[in-house]
Parts: C-alpha cells; sequence; structure tokens
C-alpha cells in the first residue's frame, strides 16, 4: 500500500461475503456525497449531500441516468444510507455507508456504481489507516482495531476495546513525558551553558528515569499474558489408545465432535478446536493414541501426534484410571519430560486400579475427571489457566495489557535505553551521553505509538486488514 492517493475517495464492500440479512458497502473522501447523490434516490427526494450528520435515510440504489432517476427504472437495490460528515466520522473524512441487501450480487451492482461514479477501490485496512494518517488514533490503537475484528474470547475482545480507547497509549504518553521533561533539562544544560540555569540535579533525574522504568516493566510483566489471550495456546491431549482422548475433547466443547468408541485407535487423525477456557483462546487438538504403528496409516498416524506434540504450548497427559500403569505410559512420562505437562487421570467412575503415586512422582499434582460424565473439568480448565496466568485462575486485572510483539520490541528498546542513561548518571558521564540515550527511549516509544512510522511498517501493519476496515 503506497501514501500516493490518500486524497482519493475509496470504496469498499465492509462485510463479510456471502448470504446475509445485510451488507455494507462504505466510501470515504471529499467526493463520498458528491458519489452518494449521483446513485442514491432518497423516498423523500432530497439528495445525500443535503442530509444531516448522523442521519439514515430509506430510498432505492439506482443506474445514473436522468431518465432512470426521474422513472424509477433502473432499480438496484432498496437500501438504508447513513451519512457521516468530516471531521466527525471514522476516518475524519466524509463517510457514506450505504445498508445493502446481504446478497453478493447486490453488494457488487452497487460497488460497481461507485467505481464508476468515481470512487476507487479500497486497500486491505484502507479506512483505519486513513483515521490513523489523519491523527483521530495514534498507531496502537489502529492495531487495536485488528485485535477486536481477530478476538476469539471475550477477554481479548475487552482488551483489544480498551487499547482502543487508547489505555495503552496513555501510560506510553505518561512515560514519555517524563522522559521529555528530563532530557529538557538536560539539553537546556548541554545548549546554554552559559545561562545560570542551575547544576543538574542528579537524584532528581535518577528518580524520574527509574519511574519511567518501572512503568515500562509493568507493562512487560503483562506482555506475555497479553499476547496469550490475543493469539491463544496451543494444547494437545495425549495418552494411550482408550484413554478418553475423543471424550475429553467433546466434553471440553460441549458437543460431539470426536467419533468415540469402545475400540482402540478410533482416532486416526488429529481433530482441531478452538475453546474459551477461562477467557484464554484455546487450540486444543485430539490426538490419535501413541502404540506401536500396525500399518502405514497408523504409522502416519503417529508421525502426527508426535509433531502435534513437539508444537504443543501445554500437553495434557491422559491416563485411563481404571487400568494399572503399564510401559506405554511409562513410554509417555519419559517422552514428555521437556514438555509443560498437565497429568490428568479419566474414568473416576469406574473402579481406580492405576497407581497414582508413581504418577505424581513425575508430576506434583494430578487432576482427576470423568470426561464422559463431564465431572471435574473445571478442575482441568482451572488447571490450564494456571498454566497460562502463573498461578492465578482470574486471569488479568489491568486493563493496559500490552499483546503486540512489535510493542515488546518497542518497550524494550526504550527499557534498554533508559537503563543505559541511569548507568551513565551513575557514572557522573557527561550530559550530551544521557541526553542521547533518553531521545533514544523516546524514539523507541514513538515507534510503537506510530510518531516515527515508516511507510514500510504501516505497510506491514495495514495489510494484515480485511479490505473494508
Amino acid at each position: 500500500m503506497s501514501l500516493i492517493g490518500t486524497n482519493d475517495t475509496i470504496v469498499a464492500i465492509s462485510t463479510p461475503v456471502g448470504e446475509a440479512g445485510i451488507g455494507i458497502v462504505r466510501i470515504s473522501g471529499q467526493e463520498a456525497l458528491e458519489i452518494a447523490d449521483r446513485i442514491f434516490l432518497a423516498k423523500e427526494n432530497k439528495l445525500p449531500s443535503s442530509f444531516k450528520a448522523y442521519t439514515t435515510h430509506y430510498g432505492w440504489i439506482i443506474k445514473t441516468t436522468k431518465k432512470d432517476r426521474s422513472s424509477g427504472d433502473g432499480i438496484v437495490d432498496e437500501v438504508l444510507l447513513t451519512v457521516m460528515r468530516a471531521p466527525r466520522s471514522y476516518t475524519k473524512e466524509d463517510i457514506v455507508e450505504i445498508n445493502c441487501h446481504g446478497g453478493i450480487i447486490a453488494l457488487r451492482a452497487v460497488l460497481d456504481l461507485t467505481l464508476d461514479s468515481g470512487a476507487r477501490l479500497a486497500e486491505p485496512g484502507e479506512f483505519t489507516r486513513r483515521a490513523f494518517l489523519s491523527g483521530r488514533i495514534d498507531l496502537a490503537q489502529a492495531e487495536a482495531v485488528l485485535d477486536i475484528i481477530r478476538a476469539k474470547t471475550d477477554s481479548a475482545l475487552k482488551i483489544g476495546a480498551e487499547q482502543l480507547k487508547g489505555a495503552l497509549s496513555r501510560e506510553i504518553r505518561r512515560v514519555r513525558k517524563l522522559l521529555l521533561e528530563t532530557l529538557s533539562i538536560l539539553e537546556a544544560n548541554i545548549n546554554f551553558p552559559e545561562e545560570e540555569i542551575g547544576r543538574i540535579d542528579s537524584g532528581s533525574i535518577s528518580q524520574q528515569l527509574s519511574i519511567a522504568g518501572q512503568q515500562i516493566s509493568v507493562l512487560l510483566d503483562g506482555a506475555k499474558k497479553g499476547m496469550l489471550l490475543r493469539e491463544g495456546i496451543h494444547v494437545v491431549i495425549c495418552g494411550k489408545p482408550n484413554a478418553g482422548k475423543s471424550s475429553l475433547l467433546n466434553a471440553l466443547l460441549r458437543q460431539e465432535r470426536s467419533i468415540v468408541t469402545p475400540i482402540c485407535g478410533t482416532t486416526r487423525d488429529t481433530i482441531e478446536e478452538i475453546i474459551d477456557i477461562n477467557g484464554i483462546p484455546v487450540r486444543i487438538v485430539d490426538t490419535a493414541g501413541i502404540i506401536e504403528p500396525q500399518d502405514l496409516i497408523e504409522k502416519k498416524a503417529i508421525e502426527r501426534t508426535t509433531k502435534q506434540i513437539k508444537l504443543a504450548d501445554l500437553v495434557i497427559l491422559l491416563f485411563d484410571g481404571s487400568r494399572k500403569l503399564d510401559n506405554g505410559d511409562r513410554l509417555l512420562i519419559r517422552r514428555l519430560k521437556k514438555k509443560k505437562v498437565i497429568a490428568v487421570i479419566n474414568k473416576i467412575d469406574l473402579t481406580q486400579r492405576i497407581e497414582e503415586e508413581k504418577i505424581l512422582k513425575a508430576y506434583p499434582a494430578v487432576v482427576k475427571i470423568c470426561a464422559k460424565k463431564s465431572r471435574n473439568l473445571k478442575l482441568l480448565e482451572d488447571a490450564i489457566s494456571l498454566f497460562v496466568y502463573g498461578g492465578k485462575v482470574g486471569g488479568i486485572s489491568s486493563s493496559v495489557i500490552v499483546t503486540s510483539a512489535r510493542h515488546v520490541q518497542a518497550l524494550k528498546g526504550a527499557q534498554k535505553n533508559i537503563a543505559e542513561a541511569l548507568d551513565s548518571l551513575d557514572n557522573k558521564l557527561s550530559p550530551e551521553f544521557i541526553a542521547q540515550d533518553l531521545k533514544e527511549a523516546v524514539g523507541h516509544l514513538d515507534d510503537l505509538s506510530g510518531g516515527n512510522s515508516s511507510e514500510d511498517l504501516l505497510n506491514r501493519i495495514f495489510s494484515e486488514f480485511c479490505i473494508g476496515k
């Protein structure tokens, strides 16, 4: 995407393609109202350019000839048209949204008419990019729009909404203000040494920089958890055949997703689903039981199970509580020594023959469930939460959560520069060295909010958006 053409009027279908009750065609730019005048016939026989901002009007999209307009012929679709005037709109430009019927043919016909009338097809993320370039939102808020669209859980949606409101941006501005206040004192002494500005108060500067560093540390402390809430975790259920892996997947999903039979080896391939566990998006995978393969199909199934285990953030190792441990169980324990594991004893509704004490030697805690009857599933879900949240089932209470690897990189850069500035201060180095460290720290914070954004960076970020947003 190029910055060239930002004065163009752009248009796109802003709703998913497919059959639906409504679909929205969005137009933004200097000629948005003029284009709407050409293609919209209002019931009250007024032109959209005369409509008040934030009003919706009933009418028809028609082909743009005088004959069609006067006769009512050439009607493409019956629609509702909404007008939002600059600068109080998403892009700070004039915006027209046309609510059409949701079929692809109707939407494409309306889109084609807007293109014929002078609009240009928007590129991915171009509406949000214009909101950023106009100063309505900063880059962190723009990225939050994508987080909201991609949110897989209520928790992820809540964090995205807070970011869009500017929660993270406000924290960054506070840190930046502290750094700039300190930098201004240093620069004054560097540039005007002959003036009686006063000596640099090392103690005060050290305190200011320490506060800034601590605020960044707080943001970074929650970053790993925030990224997990955004991206989710990869959890694999593994165990011997007939341990109840498919029953557990079905129980966690609250639906029959995997085939369950008493026959060993029913599951021959991996089955993946995304579920919400205490606000965490979990990509959970049911795998084939690990056994000595008897044929090519079983060999392939075991290879896929092994691959999934290697990729997993967390493994649920399932044991059949109605049977004693055997070589297969012990082999799995050895194989998973380097993985994060939750040990689970299944089938607690049956007479227990498993040697639990032997499992406890390998794992400090064991969760006992009955997948078939959905008993104690909450204990397992809480164990997954403890793994993610580091001992706090309730999750993350703060509304200011870093969820982007790019943000983490920028914060770490600023943190490093602040540490270097403090070190220079302690070693009584020249103020020029301290000032340079602080300038670089401010630069990293500006990278996060978009103050120093390059075209390549913007292209990379907004290319991830869907067209129409």
